[in-house]
């Protein structure tokens, strides 16, 4: 290894990708309720998907509620999985109708990259998430 002393900083790198990949999809989500609403119901009646404004307005919700959780470090596994599962659902609307949508696949595959990989190394620092093993079963708390 080249530098062995920065490892001290490793649960930094998890924390710089959750809090730019929630402003990031808070961002997105804003945007499903203003500038790209009338492209996200397109993008619902692309792939036949009935009442394309609720659902619009439903995964706008989500993206905005998970992306605040996720930005402030609650939850964030669970919501790291929601947040991937609906940022695959970009990435193939953007494969399906590559017109409707005004990114481009790589920006979805990258949000995905990073919100599947907040799934496998949790939240970093200044998270306010509780350690699982001491919330969930007490008795294998250390004393």
């Amino acid at each position: 290894m080249l530098f062995p002393e920065l490892l001290v900083y490793a649960e930094f790198s998890p924390f710089i990708l959750r809090i730019v990949l929630g402003l990031v999809l808070i961002n997105l989500g804003y945007l499903k309720f203003s500038a790209e609403k009338t492209r996200w119901r397109e993008s619902f009646g692309a792939l036949h998907m009935p009442t394309a404004a609720r659902l619009v307005t439903l995964f706008g919700v989500i993206q905005i509620f998970c992306s605040i959780l996720l930005f402030a470090g609650l939850y964030t596994q669970a919501v790291a999985l929601i947040l991937s599962v609906t940022i695959l659902y970009e990435l193939v609307i953007e494969s399906i109708a590559e017109t409707i949508l005004i990114r481009n696949f790589t920006f979805y595959l990258l949000l995905f990259v990073i919100a599947f990989s907040l799934l496998f190394t949790g939240p970093g620092m200044y998270a306010l998430d509780l350690p699982y093993e001491s919330f969930a079963f007490p008795f294998l708390a250390a004393p």
